[in-house]
This record gives C-alpha cells, sequence and structure tokens, in this order.
C-alpha cells in the first residue's frame, strides 16, 4: 500500500481480453489508456466525498467472456443466401460479433454490458463487399421482411446500432472503406461510406502521391469520435467536427450521395446548386439507415495549410461577457475561427486543472488581475486558412475579446486541448470502474435563449446532489451555437442513470433546445421527436419511409421515431 498522502488509484492499464464484454463497451486502441491526472483525482474525491478507500477496489469490469444463449433465429436457408451474396468468411453469427455489432457507446449500453446485460442482437453479421452486393442483400431482405441493420465506426451515442427486431446487420468498414474517385478541379473526393476518418484524411493529405494532385487536401470535419467513426456515420447522423465553424457541417460538406433502399437505387447530382425542387440529396442526410443504406458519397474538399494555423486563448471575467463576445465574433463577417469554444464557469474549473494550468505562472496572473475562480470562462480557439486571412481572424477575434473584458492567455491552452481532445474520452472506463458515471447531451440554440437554455439545464442536473455540470458552446453561426452539457456523478445504478438522462433531455425540450445538433436522433430521442417537430413534418418523414421501405426493414424498431406509436422511452 503506498503512503495515504501520495496515493493515486491503480488504473486499468492492459487491454481487455478479447471475447470480454469489456473489449466491446472500452473506448479506442485496445492498447491505449488515460488517466485523471492527480489534480482531476483530487476535484473527485472532493465533489463526490470520496477518499482514497473508495479507489482501492473496482466496481464490475466486465472481464467476462460474452454469452448470449439466445439462439439464431433465421432459417438455414437464408444463412446460406447471405453466404452466396458475400462468401463464408464474411459472415457470422457467434455471440460475440452478435453483441459487438449492436451495440455503440452511450454510457447505458457501458453499465449494461458491465453487468452482462445483452438487450437487442442481430441475428447475423454480414461484411458486404460492394454495392452490389447490398442490392442483393437488401433485395432479398425486403422480399423475405428480414430486418436490415448497419455499422460503421460503432461510435453511436443514440441507440443508433441497437437491433431491436433482429435481423442483419451490415458492417460497412469491412471492405466498402476504398476511394472512388479524385476530382482536384471541382475540388471533391468520393468515398464509400465505411471510410475511417483517419484513414479519409490520409488519403486527402497524400493526394500528390496517391492522385497526382497539385496541392495537399483536407476534409475539415474532425469529431472527437474522429479515429474511430465513419465517414457514412457522419452524413446520416447529421454530424458536426471540431473545426465546423469554418467548414460547415457534414450537412454542408456534402455534395452527392448513392443510396440502396427497398424501392430501388439512385444517386443524386452533383451540382453545386440546382433550383429543381426540394433536394432528395437533403432528404437523406440524417436519415440514419431508416430509408436506405448509403453506398457511395461526394464531399467538398479544402486547401490543407497546417503552417498557417494560428492558436489563442482568452480568459473572461463572466460568462455574460464571454457569450456577449461569443455573438459578436459570429457575427462579425470577417470569417470565423475553425476550433471556437467557449466554457462556462465549472467547466473552465475542471478544464484547467485537466490542461495542467492551475497553479502556474499564467494561473496566478490571471487571478491577480481580478479573474475569479468559479465566475472566469475560457475561451479556446484557432483559425485556419490562407496565410493573411488567418492572421485577420486572430487579430479580429482578440479586438472583440479584449472589448469585452478578456485577458489573452496565449495559445498555450488551445494546444493543451487539441493535445487531449482524442485522448479524454479514455478517462471513462477509468471512472465507470470505481462507480462514477460520465456523460454528454448536446443542443442546438439562438443566441436570444441561450442563457434561459443554460441555465434551465444546469439547475436541474445540478438539483442532484454532488453532481458536475460542465457546458460548453461549440459550433458556432451568426444565429446561435450548440450548448454541450458534461454530467459526472457518483452513479452506477442502470435505472437511476436513465431517469437522470431522460429528466435532462425533458429539460432541454422544456427550455427551447434542440433535440440534438450533431449526435443524431437514434432511437434515444425517438420518444421526444413528434413533439419536438411537430405532427405536420413528422407525418412527411413517415411518408417518406412508407415510399422508400414499405416493409420497414430499414434500421426498424424507433429510429427517427418513424416506427414508434406508443413514445415509451427506450
Amino acid at each position: 500500500m503506498r503512503d495515504a498522502k501520495s496515493f493515486y488509484p491503480d488504473w486499468v492499464n492492459s487491454s481487455p481480453e478479447h471475447g470480454t464484454y469489456r473489449s466491446i463497451f472500452k473506448w479506442g486502441d485496445p492498447d491505449r489508456f488515460k488517466h485523471p491526472n492527480p489534480r482531476l483525482y483530487e476535484m473527485i474525491k472532493e465533489k463526490f466525498q470520496m477518499t482514497d478507500s473508495d479507489f482501492q477496489k473496482r466496481k464490475k469490469e466486465g472481464n467476462e467472456k460474452v454469452s448470449l444463449g439466445r439462439p439464431v433465429r433465421l432459417s438455414n436457408e437464408h444463412i446460406e443466401m447471405f453466404i452466396d451474396f458475400v462468401g463464408k468468411d464474411n459472415v457470422s453469427f457467434d455471440d460475440y460479433s452478435r453483441v459487438k455489432y449492436a451495440t455503440g457507446k452511450t454510457a447505458q449500453e457501458a453499465m449494461e454490458l458491465r453487468n452482462g446485460i445483452c438487450k437487442d442482437v442481430a441475428d447475423i453479421i454480414v461484411h458486404p463487399r460492394s454495392r452490389e452486393d447490398i442490392k442483393k442483400i437488401v433485395t432479398y431482405c425486403n422480399q423475405h421482411k428480414i430486418p436490415v441493420y448497419v455499422y460503421g465506426g460503432g461510435s453511436s451515442v443514440n441507440f443508433g446500432l441497437n437491433t431491436v427486431k433482429g435481423g442483419v446487420t451490415l458492417v460497412m468498414s469491412t471492405h466498402m472503406n476504398r476511394v472512388l474517385e479524385f476530382n482536384e478541379t471541382n475540388r471533391t473526393i468520393t468515398v464509400e461510406p465505411g471510410i475511417m476518418g483517419p484513414d479519409y484524411e490520409k488519403a486527402l493529405h497524400e493526394a500528390q502521391k496517391l492522385f497526382k494532385a497539385k496541392g495537399r487536401y483536407t476534409g475539415g470535419h474532425f469529431p472527437q469520435s474522429f479515429q474511430y467513426s465513419s465517414v457514412g456515420g457522419w452524413i446520416v447522423t447529421l454530424g458536426s467536427g471540431q473545426e465546423s465553424s469554418y467548414y460547415g457541417d457534414m450537412y454542408d460538406i456534402v455534395i452527392s450521395q448513392e443510396y440502396v433502399t427497398p424501392a430501388g437505387s439512385f444517386k443524386t447530382l452533383e451540382y453545386p446548386g440546382t433550383a429543381t425542387g426540394p433536394k432528395v440529396n437533403d432528404i437523406m442526410k440524417g436519415s440514419e439507415g431508416s430509408y436506405g443504406i448509403l453506398v457511395s458519397v461526394t464531399c467538398k474538399i479544402f486547401r490543407y495549410m497546417p503552417e498557417n494555423l494560428k492558436r489563442f486563448a482568452f480568459i473572461f471575467p463572466s460568462w455574460e461577457d464571454t457569450v456577449d463576445a461569443a455573438r459578436e465574433i459570429s457575427q462579425g463577417e470577417f470569417g470565423m475561427p475553425a476550433v471556437f469554444r467557449i466554457s462556462d464557469p465549472e467547466e473552465t474549473d475542471v478544464a484547467l486543472k485537466l490542461y495542467g494550468i492551475e497553479g502556474t505562472v499564467i494561473d496566478r496572473i490571471m487571478r491577480y488581475r481580478g479573474f475569479k475562480p468559479m465566475k472566469r470562462c475560457l475561451y479556446i480557439g484557432h483559425s485556419r486558412g490562407e496565410k493573411a486571412f488567418a492572421k485577420n481572424i486572430k487579430k479580429k477575434v482578440k479586438k472583440i475579446c479584449r472589448s469585452h473584458g478578456a485577458m489573452y492567455i496565449t495559445g498555450y491552452p488551445a494546444k493543451k486541448w487539441a493535445h487531449g481532445r482524442y485522448t479524454d474520452p479514455y478517462m471513462r472506463e477509468d471512472l465507470n470502474d470505481f462507480g462514477i458515471m460520465i456523460d454528454t447531451l448536446e443542443s442546438a440554440v439562438t443566441w436570444d435563449n441561450f442563457h434561459n437554455l443554460h441555465q434551465g439545464v444546469r439547475d436541474f442536473i445540478k438539483r442532484r446532489p454532488n453532481t458536475i455540470c460542465m457546458t460548453h458552446g461549440s459550433h458556432f453561426y451568426p444565429q446561435g451555437t450548440n450548448l454541450y452539457f458534461i454530467f459526472i456523478a457518483k452513479m452506477d445504478d442502470i435505472k437511476e442513470y436513465r431517469k437522470f438522462q431522460e429528466g435532462i433531455i425533458e429539460q432541454i425540450v422544456l427550455h427551447g433546445g434542440s433535440l440534438s445538433h450533431h449526435h443524431g436522433i437514434g432511437k434515444m430521442f425517438a420518444p421526444w421527436m413528434e413533439d419536438h417537430l411537430g405532427k405536420q413534418q413528422m407525418d412527411v418523414l413517415r411518408c417518406l419511409k412508407k415510399h422508400f421501405d414499405p416493409n420497414n426493414i430499414m434500421n426498424p424498431g424507433g429510429t427517427l421515431g418513424l416506427d414508434i406509436s406508443d413514445y415509451k422511452k427506450v
């Protein structure tokens, strides 16, 4: 036993054994870990009234082998047909595969797997090799009314992968991950939907070598799940990346799509703009596999100029000053920062600990100048683009921030944030091991309702004793932004968690926020969809469902609220 003064939890540092529940719910690379630093650990103990002794024995770790005890419901005749379509090596129905490919990365799914709970699983897993394979599969499944689900990178946080009706799950990333066309003249790239974020970005960075291009390019889309999510997943859930304020959301980046549906196949046109009525291309974005299967997509690409990046960070005296400055920047019409993130006082307090800034010279200067803990707010960002353009954005941002009482604190916090951007999620397993839950919900909001939404949701979360609520604004527009609520609590009871999460969602709706900004709807938010959009809009979406998928085989069981009638919570 270490000395009490120097005690630090024995976090897990070994990769989970293959075939276990933990190997499914663990985030990212099985051999990679990131643990709370000592400052964060001390804060956790203080907030949750815990001691070192609470961190000496882990809760259920999920190290047991996956076991279903649930037979495949498809007939041998059906299974043989799928093997005929794609080959024996591309069909599986073992317990582990059935659970793995029906599971996303929600906190609830992780909690359930830790307890050996496997709810809805597919009967078989199929790895299609081409659009021709998918056409055969969809046609056959439509004839025999076999449900079809799609798995990209597996990073869904809205129960989007849950195979409620069984049937078949198609794994797109195994084979359908190729670049189909690169067009430097039009500044577009066409890819299959299973290509993962790093491979997509690498191909664009290496365009000169791979496609004989004149320059290097970027896709401009970098969600926190970037390393473990697919391009197709970004599109069908209407995703946003950390640099969306400059490059746009995936809705803006997509030019054209090709789909296979039970009603037939089609490819939308690649014109930069047309006036040919409502755009089917737009209708299919965010459709979450409920109308058909995305088999190829053409996206905008952008010049890759990392040498022009300009980082900056500011500390504000209050949340109100921070928000006013953010709105002025967003409406300034001088261009937008790429990374643009404002943290409320509680998130700022945690961030300064996480980034290792608390207690440094920068922190002492901030305190000396009157920027008080639990009142001060952090703004981090960076600009991209042509050299003079990126430089001018930083100059304009500095001027606006200073006019609202902010102090420039160099680009160091932005650099520290970027360094941990893709690794911070690894800490979730560490906290869960000791009964601490961390989760997030996000909501789009207009500027005139910003503080109402922030305060209303925060008040609800903070009514639960000893609960952390960190909030930041990211993904900015002239008309508003997205508020991201991160809540941390000592809680390992699934029913308690579900009730708490549902309460937060209801508060978001009550205070005028959107159900989702960039994580899609899936089956998690489906019960609120009709109240949120209204019956007329939902009727339109259901009519499209009946056209494309008359037998309801595409991602059935509540996705987007299209085929649930009682609107009970998942």
